[in-house]
């Protein structure tokens, strides 16, 4: 493998990092696969300007999708990115957040 292209793929995915929607996508997904709908309700954003971000990462390779009905579910895809995997590590825990999430859905109703 070329030393150079082995950076320039690197470089690629710190600018992405470099975002913090996008870091803070790759947080709640280190806690588990979310569908689009639950990444919009976690960040309080447009449904259009989340799939932009997982757009973004999915072809940086940093996630993957899989289609269930009309849900499109993300999940980290990081097995050529050991320093990726390493960063995540250090990003706060947003398992409190996602477990909220959940419940909250599965309950049918919840108070904001």
């Amino acid at each position: 493998m070329n030393t150079n292209q082995t950076i320039d793929g690197m470089a690629e995915t710190f600018k992405l990092l470099g975002d913090k929607t996008r870091l803070t996508i790759l947080a709640l997904l280190k806690e588990r696969e979310l569908c689009v709908c639950n990444i919009v309700d976690l960040l309080q954003m447009s449904q259009p300007s989340v799939s932009q971000h997982l757009r973004k990462m999915k072809a940086g390779g940093l996630v993957t999708e899989v289609r269930r009905g009309k849900w499109t579910y993300y999940s980290l895809k990081l097995t050529e990115m050991p320093y990726v995997d390493d960063l995540l590590e250090y990003l706060p825990s947003q398992s409190l957040r996602v477990k909220q999430l959940l419940e909250c859905e599965s309950a049918s109703s919840c108070d904001d």
